[in-house]
Protein backbone atom coordinates (compact mmCIF):
# COMPACT_ATOMS: atom_id res chain seq x y z
CA UNK A 1 0.00 0.00 0.00
CA UNK A 2 1.45 3.09 -0.66
CA UNK A 3 0.24 7.09 0.87
CA UNK A 4 0.54 10.45 0.24
CA UNK A 5 0.07 12.74 3.31
CA UNK A 6 -1.50 16.66 2.16
CA UNK A 7 -2.82 19.83 3.64
CA UNK A 8 -5.24 21.12 1.75
CA UNK A 9 -5.97 25.59 1.99
CA UNK A 10 -8.13 25.52 4.36
CA UNK A 11 -5.98 23.51 6.85
CA UNK A 12 -7.82 20.04 6.28
CA UNK A 13 -5.83 16.72 5.79
CA UNK A 14 -5.84 14.65 2.68
CA UNK A 15 -4.49 11.21 2.52
CA UNK A 16 -4.31 9.46 -1.02
CA UNK A 17 -3.35 5.57 -0.85
CA UNK A 18 -2.82 3.60 -3.92
CA UNK A 19 -1.70 0.10 -5.03
CA UNK A 20 1.17 1.58 -7.43
CA UNK A 21 3.73 4.57 -6.35
CA UNK A 22 2.00 8.13 -6.29
CA UNK A 23 3.28 11.46 -7.54
CA UNK A 24 4.89 13.48 -4.33
CA UNK A 25 4.29 16.42 -6.29
CA UNK A 26 0.40 16.33 -6.25
CA UNK A 27 -1.36 19.49 -4.71
CA UNK A 28 -4.32 19.10 -2.10
CA UNK A 29 -7.39 21.14 -3.58
CA UNK A 30 -10.38 22.15 -1.90
CA UNK A 31 -13.90 23.99 -2.48
CA UNK A 32 -12.82 26.39 0.21
CA UNK A 33 -10.02 28.48 1.01
CA UNK A 34 -10.79 29.07 4.47
CA UNK A 35 -11.40 26.94 7.50
CA UNK A 36 -14.90 26.37 8.89
CA UNK A 37 -13.81 26.44 12.36
CA UNK A 38 -17.06 24.17 13.24
CA UNK A 39 -17.99 23.21 16.42
CA UNK A 40 -20.50 20.73 17.23
CA UNK A 41 -21.48 19.62 20.61
CA UNK A 42 -23.35 16.94 23.09
CA UNK A 43 -26.16 16.73 24.75
CA UNK A 44 -27.43 14.03 27.18
CA UNK A 45 -30.75 12.17 26.54
CA UNK A 46 -31.73 11.59 30.11
CA UNK A 47 -34.75 9.20 28.93
CA UNK A 48 -32.45 6.62 26.56
CA UNK A 49 -29.05 7.24 28.69
CA UNK A 50 -27.12 8.40 25.41
CA UNK A 51 -25.65 11.37 24.21
CA UNK A 52 -27.09 12.97 21.14
CA UNK A 53 -24.22 15.41 18.77
CA UNK A 54 -25.79 18.85 17.38
CA UNK A 55 -24.02 20.43 14.60
CA UNK A 56 -26.31 22.79 13.10
CA UNK A 57 -24.08 24.73 9.99
CA UNK A 58 -24.34 21.54 8.35
CA UNK A 59 -27.02 22.61 7.03
CA UNK A 60 -25.07 24.87 4.74
CA UNK A 61 -23.18 21.45 2.92
CA UNK A 62 -23.30 20.31 -0.03
CA UNK A 63 -26.74 18.77 -1.35
CA UNK A 64 -27.85 17.47 -4.31
CA UNK A 65 -25.08 19.72 -6.41
CA UNK A 66 -25.73 20.17 -10.23
CA UNK A 67 -24.07 17.42 -12.50
CA UNK A 68 -21.40 19.89 -13.67
CA UNK A 69 -19.90 20.16 -10.09
CA UNK A 70 -19.11 16.91 -8.06
CA UNK A 71 -16.67 17.77 -4.86
CA UNK A 72 -15.83 14.59 -4.94
CA UNK A 73 -14.64 14.16 -8.58
CA UNK A 74 -11.27 15.24 -10.06
CA UNK A 75 -10.59 18.24 -12.15
CA UNK A 76 -8.18 19.87 -13.40
CA UNK A 77 -9.28 23.15 -13.82
CA UNK A 78 -7.83 25.52 -10.84
CA UNK A 79 -10.82 27.69 -11.40
CA UNK A 80 -12.98 24.63 -10.12
CA UNK A 81 -10.93 23.14 -6.99
CA UNK A 82 -12.71 20.05 -5.67
CA UNK A 83 -11.47 17.78 -2.76
CA UNK A 84 -9.59 15.55 -4.60
CA UNK A 85 -6.29 15.84 -7.24
CA UNK A 86 -6.25 14.61 -10.24
CA UNK A 87 -3.24 12.10 -10.65
CA UNK A 88 -2.99 8.05 -9.85
CA UNK A 89 -3.97 7.17 -6.89
CA UNK A 90 -6.99 4.70 -5.66
CA UNK A 91 -8.56 5.53 -2.60
CA UNK A 92 -8.40 9.25 -1.08
CA UNK A 93 -9.12 10.32 2.72
CA UNK A 94 -10.27 13.57 3.84
CA UNK A 95 -11.25 15.28 6.85
CA UNK A 96 -15.08 16.00 6.74
CA UNK A 97 -15.51 19.80 5.97
CA UNK A 98 -18.79 19.27 7.81
CA UNK A 99 -18.00 16.85 10.61
CA UNK A 100 -20.84 15.99 13.33
CA UNK A 101 -17.65 15.30 15.65
CA UNK A 102 -14.74 17.32 16.24
CA UNK A 103 -13.65 19.96 14.12
CA UNK A 104 -12.93 23.17 16.27
CA UNK A 105 -14.78 21.35 19.07
CA UNK A 106 -15.23 24.15 21.38
CA UNK A 107 -17.24 24.92 24.36
CA UNK A 108 -20.70 23.16 24.45
CA UNK A 109 -23.60 26.30 25.01
CA UNK A 110 -24.13 27.14 28.47
CA UNK A 111 -27.54 26.82 31.06
CA UNK A 112 -29.23 23.83 29.41
CA UNK A 113 -31.63 21.96 31.19
CA UNK A 114 -29.45 18.39 30.32
CA UNK A 115 -26.18 18.07 30.45
CA UNK A 116 -23.44 18.96 27.83
CA UNK A 117 -20.55 18.41 26.32
CA UNK A 118 -17.63 18.80 23.91
CA UNK A 119 -17.92 16.80 21.05
CA UNK A 120 -14.71 15.52 20.40
CA UNK A 121 -14.22 13.10 17.94
CA UNK A 122 -13.15 13.19 14.22
CA UNK A 123 -15.33 12.66 10.83
CA UNK A 124 -13.37 11.39 7.48
CA UNK A 125 -14.73 11.12 4.00
CA UNK A 126 -13.34 8.31 2.06
CA UNK A 127 -13.53 8.87 -1.60
CA UNK A 128 -13.05 4.59 -2.95
CA UNK A 129 -12.41 5.30 -6.49
CA UNK A 130 -11.51 8.22 -8.85
CA UNK A 131 -14.04 6.97 -11.29
CA UNK A 132 -18.02 8.61 -10.07
CA UNK A 133 -19.85 6.49 -12.33
CA UNK A 134 -18.61 3.15 -10.52
CA UNK A 135 -19.39 1.71 -7.66
CA UNK A 136 -17.75 -0.34 -4.54
CA UNK A 137 -19.28 -3.66 -5.80
CA UNK A 138 -17.63 -3.04 -9.41
CA UNK A 139 -13.87 -2.00 -8.35
CA UNK A 140 -11.48 -4.95 -8.75
CA UNK A 141 -10.88 -7.28 -5.75
CA UNK A 142 -7.44 -5.86 -5.12
CA UNK A 143 -8.58 -2.50 -5.00
CA UNK A 144 -11.13 -3.82 -2.53
CA UNK A 145 -8.45 -5.52 -0.67
CA UNK A 146 -6.52 -2.07 -0.66
CA UNK A 147 -9.76 0.14 0.76
CA UNK A 148 -9.87 -2.72 3.52
CA UNK A 149 -6.44 -1.91 3.98
CA UNK A 150 -7.27 2.30 4.50
CA UNK A 151 -10.10 1.15 6.87
CA UNK A 152 -7.24 -0.51 8.93
CA UNK A 153 -4.77 1.93 8.78
CA UNK A 154 -7.34 5.23 9.55
CA UNK A 155 -8.95 2.85 12.52
CA UNK A 156 -5.31 2.71 14.13
CA UNK A 157 -4.49 6.50 13.63
CA UNK A 158 -7.66 7.35 15.02
CA UNK A 159 -7.75 5.13 17.81
CA UNK A 160 -4.15 6.48 18.73
CA UNK A 161 -6.29 9.47 20.05
CA UNK A 162 -6.65 9.42 23.47
CA UNK A 163 -10.12 10.91 23.19
CA UNK A 164 -11.06 8.18 20.94
CA UNK A 165 -12.91 5.22 21.93
CA UNK A 166 -14.60 3.50 19.00
CA UNK A 167 -14.24 3.84 14.98
CA UNK A 168 -17.00 3.29 12.61
CA UNK A 169 -16.11 2.91 8.41
CA UNK A 170 -19.81 2.98 7.11
CA UNK A 171 -20.96 3.34 3.66
CA UNK A 172 -24.84 5.38 2.56
CA UNK A 173 -25.72 4.31 -1.06
CA UNK A 174 -28.68 5.81 -3.15
CA UNK A 175 -30.55 8.89 -2.44
CA UNK A 176 -33.09 6.41 -1.15
CA UNK A 177 -30.72 6.16 2.34
CA UNK A 178 -30.38 10.02 1.97
CA UNK A 179 -26.98 10.42 -0.17
CA UNK A 180 -26.68 13.57 -1.62
CA UNK A 181 -23.24 12.85 -3.71
CA UNK A 182 -23.67 9.64 -6.08
CA UNK A 183 -19.43 9.13 -6.39
CA UNK A 184 -18.92 6.13 -4.64
CA UNK A 185 -17.77 6.97 -1.19
CA UNK A 186 -18.47 6.61 2.84
CA UNK A 187 -17.15 7.83 5.82
CA UNK A 188 -15.51 7.11 9.11
CA UNK A 189 -16.40 8.08 12.33
CA UNK A 190 -14.45 8.36 15.03
CA UNK A 191 -16.29 8.83 18.68
CA UNK A 192 -15.66 10.19 21.96
CA UNK A 193 -17.72 7.05 23.55
CA UNK A 194 -18.90 3.94 22.13
CA UNK A 195 -21.96 4.71 20.79
CA UNK A 196 -25.12 2.75 21.97
CA UNK A 197 -25.91 -0.21 19.25
CA UNK A 198 -21.44 -1.24 19.17
CA UNK A 199 -21.93 -0.58 23.17
CA UNK A 200 -25.16 -2.97 23.67
CA UNK A 201 -23.15 -5.59 20.83
CA UNK A 202 -20.06 -5.52 22.87
CA UNK A 203 -21.91 -5.61 26.17
CA UNK A 204 -24.03 -9.08 24.83
CA UNK A 205 -19.86 -10.27 23.03
CA UNK A 206 -18.20 -9.77 26.45
CA UNK A 207 -21.67 -11.84 28.18
CA UNK A 208 -21.93 -14.55 25.66
CA UNK A 209 -17.42 -15.05 25.45
CA UNK A 210 -17.48 -15.19 29.19
CA UNK A 211 -19.97 -18.53 29.54
CA UNK A 212 -19.02 -20.25 25.79
CA UNK A 213 -15.52 -19.08 25.54
CA UNK A 214 -15.75 -17.82 22.00
CA UNK A 215 -18.03 -15.14 20.82
CA UNK A 216 -21.73 -15.00 19.53
CA UNK A 217 -20.67 -14.30 16.03
CA UNK A 218 -18.28 -17.20 16.27
CA UNK A 219 -21.22 -19.33 17.33
CA UNK A 220 -23.26 -17.94 14.79
CA UNK A 221 -21.00 -18.46 11.79
CA UNK A 222 -20.40 -21.95 12.75
CA UNK A 223 -24.21 -22.64 12.97
CA UNK A 224 -24.77 -21.19 9.36
CA UNK A 225 -22.02 -22.88 7.74
CA UNK A 226 -23.30 -26.30 9.54
CA UNK A 227 -26.70 -25.77 8.17
CA UNK A 228 -25.40 -23.96 4.73
CA UNK A 229 -28.98 -22.69 4.29
CA UNK A 230 -28.82 -18.92 4.26
CA UNK A 231 -24.99 -18.78 3.09
CA UNK A 232 -24.32 -16.15 0.19
CA UNK A 233 -20.43 -16.86 0.42
CA UNK A 234 -18.39 -19.05 1.75
CA UNK A 235 -14.10 -19.08 1.32
CA UNK A 236 -11.30 -20.45 3.02
CA UNK A 237 -11.17 -17.30 5.27
CA UNK A 238 -14.83 -15.26 5.02
CA UNK A 239 -18.07 -15.98 4.82
CA UNK A 240 -21.49 -13.78 4.12
CA UNK A 241 -24.66 -14.69 5.07
CA UNK A 242 -28.72 -13.49 5.53
CA UNK A 243 -28.75 -13.92 9.39
CA UNK A 244 -31.24 -16.61 10.90
CA UNK A 245 -32.06 -13.01 12.94
CA UNK A 246 -32.43 -10.55 10.36
CA UNK A 247 -34.27 -7.47 10.73
CA UNK A 248 -34.57 -6.13 7.50
CA UNK A 249 -34.96 -8.56 4.15
CA UNK A 250 -32.09 -9.30 2.01
CA UNK A 251 -29.82 -8.05 5.56
CA UNK A 252 -26.28 -10.07 4.68
CA UNK A 253 -23.58 -9.83 7.04
CA UNK A 254 -19.88 -10.06 6.25
CA UNK A 255 -17.36 -11.51 8.10
CA UNK A 256 -13.70 -13.28 8.59
CA UNK A 257 -14.42 -16.83 9.92
CA UNK A 258 -12.17 -16.57 12.66
CA UNK A 259 -12.58 -13.49 14.98
CA UNK A 260 -10.59 -10.70 14.64
CA UNK A 261 -11.02 -7.54 16.66
CA UNK A 262 -10.32 -5.03 13.68
CA UNK A 263 -9.10 -4.78 10.20
CA UNK A 264 -5.15 -3.90 11.09
CA UNK A 265 -5.64 -7.71 12.60
CA UNK A 266 -6.31 -9.27 9.25
CA UNK A 267 -3.33 -11.02 7.54
CA UNK A 268 -3.31 -10.67 3.75
CA UNK A 269 -5.53 -14.14 2.92
CA UNK A 270 -8.29 -13.39 5.33
CA UNK A 271 -7.89 -9.12 4.03
CA UNK A 272 -8.41 -11.23 0.07
CA UNK A 273 -11.01 -13.51 1.15
CA UNK A 274 -12.89 -10.94 2.55
CA UNK A 275 -13.23 -8.63 -0.33
CA UNK A 276 -13.91 -11.36 -2.79
CA UNK A 277 -17.27 -11.80 -0.01
CA UNK A 278 -17.94 -8.31 -0.40
CA UNK A 279 -18.00 -7.91 -3.78
CA UNK A 280 -20.12 -11.28 -3.93
CA UNK A 281 -22.49 -9.82 -2.10
CA UNK A 282 -22.73 -6.64 -3.66
CA UNK A 283 -22.66 -8.05 -7.11
CA UNK A 284 -25.57 -10.32 -6.05
CA UNK A 285 -27.91 -7.37 -4.49
CA UNK A 286 -27.32 -5.48 -8.28
CA UNK A 287 -28.06 -8.35 -10.07
CA UNK A 288 -31.32 -9.48 -8.13
CA UNK A 289 -32.62 -6.22 -8.89
CA UNK A 290 -30.96 -5.21 -11.86
CA UNK A 291 -29.79 -2.01 -11.03
CA UNK A 292 -27.90 -0.22 -8.05
CA UNK A 293 -29.57 -1.28 -4.88
CA UNK A 294 -29.46 1.07 -2.31
CA UNK A 295 -28.02 -0.01 1.05
CA UNK A 296 -26.40 0.91 4.45
CA UNK A 297 -22.90 -1.02 5.21
CA UNK A 298 -21.48 -0.18 8.34
CA UNK A 299 -18.11 -2.27 9.52
CA UNK A 300 -18.39 -3.00 12.96
CA UNK A 301 -15.12 -3.72 15.14
CA UNK A 302 -13.71 -3.45 18.90
CA UNK A 303 -13.74 -0.12 20.95
CA UNK A 304 -10.21 1.65 20.49
CA UNK A 305 -9.52 1.86 24.35
CA UNK A 306 -5.98 -0.14 24.49
CA UNK A 307 -7.61 -3.32 25.83
CA UNK A 308 -7.61 -6.63 24.49
CA UNK A 309 -11.11 -7.79 23.10
CA UNK A 310 -11.22 -11.40 22.52
CA UNK A 311 -14.54 -11.36 22.16
CA UNK A 312 -14.77 -9.26 19.29
CA UNK A 313 -15.44 -10.08 15.87
CA UNK A 314 -15.05 -7.56 12.79
CA UNK A 315 -17.50 -7.77 10.15
CA UNK A 316 -20.09 -5.54 8.06
CA UNK A 317 -23.78 -5.82 8.01
CA UNK A 318 -25.77 -4.46 5.07
CA UNK A 319 -28.71 -2.75 5.55
CA UNK A 320 -30.93 -2.59 2.02
CA UNK A 321 -33.98 -0.63 2.53
CA UNK A 322 -35.90 -3.15 0.15
CA UNK A 323 -39.00 -4.98 1.63
CA UNK A 324 -39.77 -6.23 -1.91
CA UNK A 325 -38.59 -5.79 -5.39
CA UNK A 326 -40.99 -3.08 -5.45
CA UNK A 327 -41.67 -1.53 -2.81
CA UNK A 328 -39.31 -0.09 -0.14
CA UNK A 329 -39.49 -0.90 3.41
CA UNK A 330 -39.43 2.06 5.90
CA UNK A 331 -39.14 1.60 10.02
CA UNK A 332 -42.30 0.97 11.38
CA UNK A 333 -43.78 2.88 14.89
CA UNK A 334 -43.21 -0.65 16.56
CA UNK A 335 -39.36 -0.71 14.76
CA UNK A 336 -38.48 3.36 15.48
CA UNK A 337 -40.13 3.77 19.11
CA UNK A 338 -40.20 0.61 20.46
CA UNK A 339 -36.98 -1.03 19.06
CA UNK A 340 -38.95 -4.45 17.95
CA UNK A 341 -38.21 -4.97 14.54
CA UNK A 342 -41.07 -7.45 12.72
CA UNK A 343 -39.71 -9.01 9.40
CA UNK A 344 -42.81 -9.94 7.42
CA UNK A 345 -39.96 -12.40 4.90
CA UNK A 346 -38.05 -15.05 6.17
CA UNK A 347 -34.41 -14.83 5.91
CA UNK A 348 -34.65 -17.98 4.01
CA UNK A 349 -36.37 -17.02 1.75
CA UNK A 350 -34.55 -14.11 0.91
CA UNK A 351 -30.59 -15.88 1.42
CA UNK A 352 -32.32 -18.33 -1.60
CA UNK A 353 -33.01 -15.53 -3.84
CA UNK A 354 -29.62 -14.01 -3.60
CA UNK A 355 -28.13 -17.38 -3.42
CA UNK A 356 -29.44 -17.87 -7.12
CA UNK A 357 -27.87 -15.06 -8.46
CA UNK A 358 -24.88 -15.74 -10.60
CA UNK A 359 -21.79 -13.00 -10.27
CA UNK A 360 -18.65 -12.84 -12.04
CA UNK A 361 -15.90 -11.42 -9.83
Amino acid sequence: MHRLLLTKPDGRHLTLYGREPIDANLQAPSPFAEPLNASPHLRWHPLRGEWVTYAAYRQGRTFLPPPEYNPLAVTKDPANPTEVPAGRWDVAVFDNRFPSLGGTSGPPPPELIVPTARADGHCEVVVFTQDPQSSLGALPLDHIDLLLQVWGERTERLGEREEIQYVLPFENRGAEVGVTLHHPHGQIYAYPVVPPVPARMQQAAAEHFLSHGRGPLETMIAGERRVQERIIYEGRHAIAFVPACARYPYEVWIAPIDPVEGFAQLGPAERADLARALKTVLLKYDGLWQRPLPYLMAWYQAPTDGKRHPEAHLHAEIYPPNRTRDRLKYLAGTEIAAGFFAMDALPEEKARELQQVEVSL
